[in-house]
């Protein structure tokens, strides 16, 4: 569902049109301001109202393994402030200055085999560096598509598509409130990003007018700064190419959808079951491990992966889920991914018995 991302065409045609005034700059006041604007337009993150062309400053982006949404497209951008830089991290998210914005947008099309025809968005998640860390805030879009309004409370919303494979599916969406948000982005008890690092911005991009590296174009634009050449980064494998392998591409999903809280820092630390790429020991990995807590998310299956055995495999059998007190992630999605669950499935029965 990835696509190309050609908003930064519109900007350039604006400049270059010499029309009216320069494009006004990201309210930097109002980013860091400590009360949370009420609309998404107040932060000057776009030039229009509806949120396609983004300001001097706000680059897309995109993941080359993103955690699963109902199907969702997602459209990401980022923005520090001038002459303030993301650290490079090997790592774990790159430590971004206070003063810098993640934008991510949720849309979904009639028909989500063309996500792009008839597209409307129906929330915007930021991400805010303040100097205290990181805030989260959800902004839900108005039945016009001209703007989208502050939800600390979250919201529930009415989604119908027809999803890649061709079927017809009707959702009530969660937009989340801002405790459910610290539930996902959680490390040792504080507000962290979970998608850009390196490995997983490690990936070509089309811009609209250039191809670029994404790691390569951060630093060309000011918002990274440190590392390696993208050829000597950690790379994220993208679940979704076969030619990258099975096991690669499995660790790479499960790690995008499990594990923001299935690491040591994170919410289900006190399970035992680490799920990031970082990790490599076995018993962490649920290679025949037994949950800390058996019960009705067990399903009545003794281990967490079952060597060859998908069907005896907890881990398979909550992704497939969707009761609300057995089915993983507990947030995020009302659907399970068919797609993501055959691959993981494929992985853990490849893996044998004596693994």
């Amino acid at each position: 569902m990835r696509r190309a991302f050609g908003v930064l065409l519109g900007l350039a045609a604006l400049v270059l049109s010499g029309a009216g005034q320069p494009p006004a700059p990201v309210r930097l006041d109002v980013v860091l301001a400590e009360t949370p604007a009420p609309r998404l337009s107040d932060y000057g993150l776009f030039q229009d109202a509806a949120a396609r062309t983004p300001s001097p400053g706000v680059t897309p982006y995109d993941l080359t393994t993103p955690l699963f949404s109902d199907y969702a497209a997602k459209h990401r951008f980022i923005f520090t402030p001038t002459g303030r830089s993301a650290a490079y991290a090997a790592d774990g998210p790159l430590d971004f200055p206070v003063g810098s914005v993640l934008v991510k947008t949720f849309a979904f099309a009639p028909d989500m085999r063309r996500p792009a025809v008839d597209a409307r968005y129906v929330e915007t998640r930021l991400l805010i560096r303040k100097e205290a860390g990181w805030t989260a805030l959800a902004y839900v879009w108005n039945a016009d598509q001209t703007e989208a309004v502050l939800k600390r409370t979250g919201a529930r919303l009415d989604v119908a598509f027809i999803d890649p494979s061709g079927e017809p599916q009707a959702i009530s969406y969660l937009v989340p409130n801002q405790n459910q948000c610290k539930t996902c982005h959680s490390a040792d008890g504080e507000l962290v990003p979970i998608g850009p690092k390196a490995r997983n911005l490690n990936r070509n991009l089309d811009y609209g007018h250039r191809t670029e590296n994404q790691l390569a174009a951060w630093r060309r634009l000011g918002h990274l700064s440190g590392g390696p050449e993208p050829g000597q980064a950690p790379r994220t494998a993208a679940w979704d190419d076969a030619t990258e392998g099975l096991e690669p591409r499995a660790r790479a999903y499960l790690d995008a959808n499990c594990a923001h809280c299935h690491n040591p820092a994170g919410m289900a630390s006190t399970s035992g079951l680490f799920l990031g790429l970082e990790e490599t020991r076995p018993a962490h990995l649920g290679i025949n491990k037994a949950p800390v807590a058996a019960g009705r998310g067990s399903g009545g299956l003794q281990v967490s992966i079952d060597p060859g055995h998908p069907e005896r495999s907890i881990l398979v059998y909550r992704m497939a889920s969707t009761d609300p007190g057995v089915m993983m992630p507990e947030l995020g999605r009302a659907l399970p991914h068919k797609e993501g669950i055959a691959l993981v499935a494929d992985y853990i029965e490849s893996l044998s018995p004596s693994t």
